[in-house]
């Protein structure tokens, strides 16, 4: 476990548990949704200001406990949880609670990355290569880190949280955490040693190691240059649809950074062959989440046969010989992944993949098409959120996109319809299942994809 420094973990852990069950649950990035919080369990915790000044802050990894789960299982979560007195009125949003007994007893607490001297002792740690307990902050020698940068949390994040500083650099803190070679370091790594400009490449991270536990390291944090005044894929796209303005161009250089980096992917990591028995597999995963989705959402029966038919269709090709190549892919690819620089060009950001997913399956070799059924899916989501929606925009937009990636790659996604119909129908019932338990005013959305994919010709 990491060093631990008074007040010890089992006894500040047991001073904020009530109040991290109730605030906990409510933010974004936690994961357990609609089942209560029953405990939790320390995994490590290190000070890194102590609490007797006017400022404390403690790094814990805290795993949740949630019904039905086994006692000993339960995500783990990074908090960063800083000390004070009071709350000044500007940390109100940050606020988790007053602690009433314990080490931290007449004190409160709160999420520390709202606070920019808390956030600025983590660049502080990274820009001198720290080792505080088992937290060890690195950065590639040959990147500096000027002091004295000023930080600011972006509030739009989903599964994580991000720090800015001073529009240089940019720090992804990841809040699910699990042991192991965390993508969203190790492939930007590799992209810059094959010297891809298309994603910013890591100046530091954040790994904990601990001592007691047989795991490999956590990955917590990445740092990464901030990409001044661009605007995500997602907003600029749905900014143009309601300009009524032309979208065709925009995608076509997606596409073209899309295949830029999956060929540097492609030489930096090793590539398989997918056969039938590989395939196979796959093509199971598939029907049973289909299964799964047709029980959950009622709406989706009648087109199950449909949908199935694209999982069968891919396996007839792979029991007739067919192959296709697999790489390292992006794993969650779509138009809010994406930067536009002011320059005009693109940029690929996150590449943790699916957080739901197992570690070891996101970083499994996927044909890239995966990753370009994703991104038409985006196409389409941004067509119909708008009034009335516009499908010729999606179209045109598909097949820009689909175009310009050829460009560079030479090989036009379209031209394999059969298992890029099996992606994107795969992720349209992901999307339905979705929809109907988060945002159920957005089911007609994938629904509309799952009428067209449950044909035979989708197009």
């Amino acid at each position: 476990m990491a060093e631990t420094v008074s007040p010890s973990t089992p006894a500040l852990l047991a001073s904020l548990d009530p109040l991290l069950r109730e605030w906990l649950p409510r933010q974004r990035w936690f994961a357990g949704k609609g089942s209560p919080v029953t405990g939790f369990s320390p995994v490590a915790q290190t000070e890194l200001l102590p609490s007797d000044g006017r400022l404390g802050l403690h790094h814990l990894l805290v795993r949740a406990h949630q019904p039905p789960a086994p006692a000993e299982a339960g995500d783990c979560y990074q908090l960063l949880i800083g000390v004070r007195e009071a709350l000044p009125p500007r940390l109100a949003p940050a606020l988790i609670g007053h602690v009433t007994d314990g080490p931290l007893a007449g004190h409160t607490v709160y999420d520390a990355l709202y606070d920019p001297r808390p956030a600025e002792v983590l660049l502080e740690a990274l820009r001198t290569r720290a080792r505080i307990g088992g937290l060890r902050f690195e950065r590639d020698p040959d990147r500096e880190i000027r002091d004295g940068l000023v930080a600011r949390l972006m509030t739009a994040e989903q599964s994580n949280s991000s720090v800015v500083y001073g529009d240089t650099f940019i720090l992804k803190l990841l809040r699910r955490v699990v042991p192991g070679v965390n993508p969203d370091l190790e492939l930007p790594l590799a992209l810059a040693r094959e010297g891809c400009a298309r994603v910013p490449a890591p100046t530091a991270w954040l790994r904990a190691e601990l001592a007691d536990e047989p795991a490999e390291p956590y990955v917590l944090a990445v740092l990464q240059p901030f990409v001044r005044g661009a605007t995500d894929g997602w907003e600029l796209a749905l900014r143009e649809l309601a300009k009524g303005e032309d979208f065709t161009a925009e995608a076509r250089a997606l596409g073209r950074a899309t295949a830029e980096v999956h060929t540097a992917l492609a030489r930096a990591l090793p590539t398989v062959t997918l056969g039938h028995s590989q395939l196979e597999p796959q093509v199971a995963g598939m029907t049973e989440r289909l299964a799964a989705a047709v029980q959950a959402v009622p709406a989706l029966r009648p087109y199950e046969d449909g949908l199935r038919s694209a999982y069968t269709a891919l396996a007839d090709l792979a029991t007739e010989g067919r192959t296709w190549t697999a790489q390292r892919i992006h794993g969650d690819l779509h138009l809010g992944q994406c930067l536009r620089a002011p320059s005009g060009e693109w940029s690929l950001i996150d590449f943790e993949g699916e957080p739901a997913r197992p570690l070891a399956e996101r970083r499994m070799p996927q044909p890239p098409l995966r990753d370009i059924a994703g991104m038409l899916r985006s196409f389409d989501y941004a067509a119909h959120s708008v009034t009335p929606a516009a499908p010729g925009w999606a179209r045109l937009c598909r097949a820009a996109y689909c175009s310009g990636y050829a460009e560079i790659s030479g090989v036009d996604p379209r031209t394999d319809p059969v298992l890029l119909r099996a992606y994107e129908t795969d992720k349209a019932v992901y999307e339905v299942v979705y929809e109907a338990r988060h945002r159920p005013d957005w089911l007609p959305v994938p629904l509309s994809a799952v009428q067209r994919l449950a044909t035979s010709d989708p197009t």
